[in-house]
């Protein structure tokens, strides 16, 4: 079976003109790496689910996202990350919630998912388990940027809760998207060479959040989600994601209304919008068909079927000619 893979590293308004040519060259050789590295891992006859974990763990590691470091701030100045992981051929998950000391919180969600029989960890207990199973440990301000700090002092003058990377003005040199409307999480998903599907979805939160705000990246079915039909990672208005259950929505609409992939995105797009959330996912299905779709300005978004060469794209329209 032809494999495929998709990525993203959260959806906004960006722009072309908040953005220089060698900031956006950064993004897109970072999401051209990260994407041919699960690329490999399913040409080699790799499973979904390792492609997916080890995409996000990536993302997690490149400052230029708001998952892993590079995190944003809470309002007392912390970081709480969130992941999660779903094998859709077992229709098993694993998340933590509230992590900030795990320097890759998405492997900790892998454990969760083969280690134990719970689903979602969260706060001391999932630090205190990812310890118990080896993983990294790292001092909270790992995850600190200086950027990132600005964007706090800039959201706790403005008394605003920020959904990532966000300033009042352009910045050719910084993140190229509006303040108030770019939503920070990272995710994957994957179908091997074997037809099983998986997803992955990571983030740092939004900055000047309340400290113990839970969005929709570590809930299966909201999220994160994956079973033999699809898998769909999302990024955009937590809140809304969680009320539609948008990962499951999909699922649930291929299945009981016969709708095409193409089809329920679009459905739940739209549904999204009358309850104004904002955002983008990334979507596979058994047959390896693709879905991107956002409704804001942009979302960065990588994707590759089988050997052929990676798509990277940033912005919803191509430049004017």
């Amino acid at each position: 079976m032809k494999t495929a893979i998709a990525i993203h590293g959260g959806a906004g308004t960006i722009t072309r003109q908040a953005l220089s040519k060698e900031k956006e060259q950064q993004y897109r050789q970072a999401l051209e790496d990260i994407i041919r590295a699960g690329q490999q891992i399913l040409l080699a006859g790799g499973s979904a689910l390792d492609a997916v974990t080890e995409t996000v763990r990536l993302l997690e590691e490149c400052p230029l996202f708001n998952a892993g470091k590079g995190s944003v701030f809470t309002h007392q100045a912390t970081h709480e990350l969130d992941a999660c992981v779903m094998d859709g051929r077992t229709r098993q998950a694993g998340a933590v919630a509230c992590v900030s000391q795990v320097r890759n919180p998405v492997l900790a969600a892998r454990a969760v998912l083969e280690k134990t029989p719970h689903v979602l960890l969260a706060g001391a207990g999932a630090e205190t388990f990812a310890a118990e199973q080896g993983l990294e440990t790292v001092p909270p301000d790992f995850f600190s940027t200086p950027q990132r700090y600005a964007q706090l002092q800039q959201a706790l003058q403005q008394g605003d809760i920020l959904l990532d990377h966000q300033q009042d003005t352009a910045d050719p040199q910084g993140d190229p998207i509006d303040p108030r409307n770019k939503f920070g999480t990272v995710g994957a998903v994957a179908l091997d060479s074997a037809g099983h599907l998986a997803a992955a979805t990571s983030t740092g939160g939004m900055t000047n959040k309340r400290p113990g705000r839970v969005g929709d990246t570590p809930l299966p079915g909201a999220g994160c989600y994956a079973d033999r039909r699809v898998a769909v990672s999302c990024t955009g208005t937590g809140e809304v994601f969680i009320l539609t259950q948008a990962g499951y929505d999909i699922s649930a609409q291929m299945n009981y209304a016969g709708r095409s992939l193409e089809q329920a995105c679009d459905h739940l797009m739209h549904t999204l919008g009358e309850m104004q959330g904002v955002g983008g996912l990334i979507a596979i299905d058994a047959g390896g068909n693709l879905a991107l779709p956002f409704n804001s300005e942009g979302m960065y978004r990588a994707s590759a079927s089988g050997h052929e060469p990676p798509q990277v794209a940033i912005y919803r329209y191509p430049p004017a000619s």
